[in-house]
This record gives structure tokens, sequence and C-alpha cells, in this order.
């Protein structure tokens, strides 16, 4: 292709077991879906619909983790409240739209950690002004993602359990069993609004305790079954 300007490459998540990579193409986000989470930023709960926004798919914004060692994230502009959120990424091996729940976990390639950075004091000020989260939720550096492990291999992923650390001390911690909506609900229901196709991933939403970090910190985030992810604050 001749293009004008120089294109940018696909982003590839490390599979664990295999040299291959998988290929991102859309990174969708579910909002307040975990009970907890919901009360600690002041809403209600209750089962209503889940509410979906969105990260860049691209480079700038995902952060490929190893399986081992740490990968560091640039403390981000314009903010003083910069926040973690570590949360269950589900990877869309199989598209399609107006997905029943019966078949959606059929879609899913496999799973990974991933934390949901975002400047918390930006996304409030877009909250209250009733404005999009864009520059809250889809800055550079927002989406780290650890390694992808196939779905097959993954054994009672609905149960596992979820933590997050920060220089040893454990901030979140709660199971996957808690989230208001499932993951084979989550890819219905977001079907019905996006035809879903490979490379989608879905940050499928985070437990209570999310908090600010500074330069220096490190976070360590945990789903049982899966390969942790450790990223230093720079």
């Amino acid at each position: 292709m001749n293009y004008v300007v120089p294109a940018r490459g696909v982003v590839g998540l490390p599979v664990a077991g295999t040299d291959a990579l998988f290929p991102v193409r859309r990174v969708y986000c579910v909002g307040r879906n975990y009970a907890g989470h919901a009360r600690e930023m002041g809403s209600d709960p209750d089962r209503e619909p889940p509410f979906f926004f969105c990260k860049p798919g691209d480079d700038a914004a995902i952060v490929p983790a190893p399986a081992s060692g740490v990968a560091e994230l640039p403390y981000p502009p314009l903010t003083s409240n910069y926040h973690y959120e570590c949360e269950l990424v589900v990877a869309i091996g199989k598209g399609g739209r107006d997905i029943a729940v019966a078949d959606a976990m059929d879609h899913v390639f496999g799973y990974a950690v991933g934390f949901d950075m975002t400047r918390r004091d930006l996304q409030g000020q877009m909250k209250d002004a009733g404005r999009p989260w864009e520059i809250g939720k889809a800055f550079d550096y927002s989406a780290p993602v650890g390694v992808i492990h196939r779905a097959e291999e993954v054994d009672g992923i609905e149960r596992a359990a979820i933590t997050l650390e920060v220089d040893g001390v454990v901030k979140q911690s709660s199971h996957i069993t808690h989230l208001i909506w499932s993951i084979g609900e989550t890819i219905a229901n977001l079907s019905t609004l996006f035809e879903l196709r490979p490379g989608d991933l879905i940050f499928s939403g985070t437990p209570e305790g999310v908090g600010a970090v500074k330069r220096g910190q490190t976070l360590v985030g945990k789903v049982e079954g899966l390969s942790p992810i450790t990223v230093k604050i720079v």
C-alpha cells in the first residue's frame, strides 16, 4: 500500500505456550460491573443494562506486559489522580452480531489480566459536564494487558479470584463470580450494539478498591489461572 503517512502496525499480545500473537482490533470496556465498585463511585449497583466505553486498540494505548518482568507506564499528563483498575480481559476469537447468551462463550479465544488505567480527576470533570470520558480513559499507555491464555486451557474462569497489589499491599480483592453481568451476558449484550470480530478485547469491569498511584510504585494484578501482570509507574 502507498500511504501518504506511515501506517501503524497491529498490536500483538503474547499467547501462552506459543510464539504466535493475538492481533488486537477494538478495545471495549464495561462500566461499573461489580456492585462494590459501583457503590464506591457513587452509583446504584442495581442490575441495569450494562454500559460500555472504548479505549484505542493501537500501540499508543495498549502496553503488552510480559509473563515475567515489569512493564513501565509513564505517569500521564494533566492529572493528579491517576487510578488503577484491575480487570479480567476477554479476547474474542470468533465474531458475530446478536449473539445469544447460551452461545457467547463459544466466541471467546482466551483471557488475560489487564489494567484500565484512569485519569480519575479528568473523568470526573467530564462526567460533571455531561461530556464523553475519552480524556479520562483513552489516553496513551492506558491499557496494559498481560499474556493471553486460551479459553480451553483455563478452568473455572467464572469463579476465579481477582486481586491487585500496590507495592505488595492488596488493594483490590474479589472473584469473577461477583460480576453484575457475567462474561457471556456481557458478550451477548455488546454484540447487540456492535458486530464483534476476532481480535476484539473486552475489559470486563473492576472490583471495589480502586485508588491513586504515584511515580515509583509497582502494581501487580492477578486473576486465578492466568499469568499475572506487573507494571511500574515511571
